[in-house]
């Protein structure tokens, strides 16, 4: 491996935890995700993580059906609690060290999220999964990714997705949807790209972290992200 970066923040959606399944998370994806993080991990990238819950509930499809949308956010974020145990269990599986940080308080299961514990974990070559988004509702996964990778001082934030990289348009509806090899941050805001909420890109262009959007299925997806082979878009400050 020769990797692009030092320190990866690596944003998985919950979704892309399900496999084939309509609902919940899939043991073999969650181990075959497992192995291709320890393996990068092991290649000498610092790894941090946030998981979004998507999987098991989604609080603003809740919050559209009439259930409070404070509530209906927090259970969105202990439903990434429970992403987040499930992918330590998995990588302490296979020998790799990991520890879960979360926004919300629930010292029973894992550590509350603090600054420069989470550094210390970094900096003796643990593995960190952040859990419970910021803490606060009306703040996605997105944003949390995008605020951790700033806190963490991660030189890229790798978004995993269901397709290769950003489009102007879902390429898994319209076929003659245009793929970007690379797009300013600012293209995709005034474009509307939804590839992260409009919060998360603001964030990563004011902190100069580049997004590399790609698809997590394939072999080595992540391997060759960070090392800047395969598909993928970055979105950056200049294009």
């Amino acid at each position: 491996m020769k990797p692009l970066y030092k320190r990866i923040l690596l944003k998985l959606s919950g979704e892309g935890l399900m496999g084939d399944r309509a609902f919940g998370m899939s043991p073999e994806v969650i181990a075959d995700l497992a192995a291709e993080i320890k393996t990068v991990h092991d290649g000498g990238v610092e790894i941090c993580i946030v998981v979004g819950g998507g999987n098991i509930f989604r609080g603003a499809k809740e919050a559209s059906a009439g259930m409070n949308r404070t509530v209906a956010d927090q259970v969105g974020m202990l439903a990434t609690v429970m992403n987040a145990l499930y992918l330590q269990n998995a990588l302490e599986k296979i020998g790799a060290e990991a520890r879960v940080l979360s926004g919300l308080s629930i010292p029973s299961v894992c550590e509350p999220y603090m600054y420069r514990r989470a550094l210390r974990h970094l900096q003796k070559g643990r593995i960190v999964i952040f859990a419970g988004g910021t803490g606060n509702p009306y703040f996605t996964t997105d944003t949390g990714a995008a605020l951790r990778a700033s806190e963490m001082q991660c030189d890229a934030l790798l978004k995993a997705t269901q397709v290769d990289g950003v489009y102007d348009s879902d390429p898994r509806q319209n076929a003659k949807a245009k793929k970007y090899t690379a797009v300013s941050y600012d293209e995709v805001i005034a474009r509307q790209l939804k590839v992260m909420d409009t919060t998360a890109v603001a964030l990563a262009r004011e902190n100069n972290i580049p997004i590399i959007v790609f698809a997590q299925r394939g072999e080595k997806a992540l391997a060759n992200a960070v090392c800047g082979k395969g598909e993928f878009t970055i979105i950056k400050k200049e294009v």
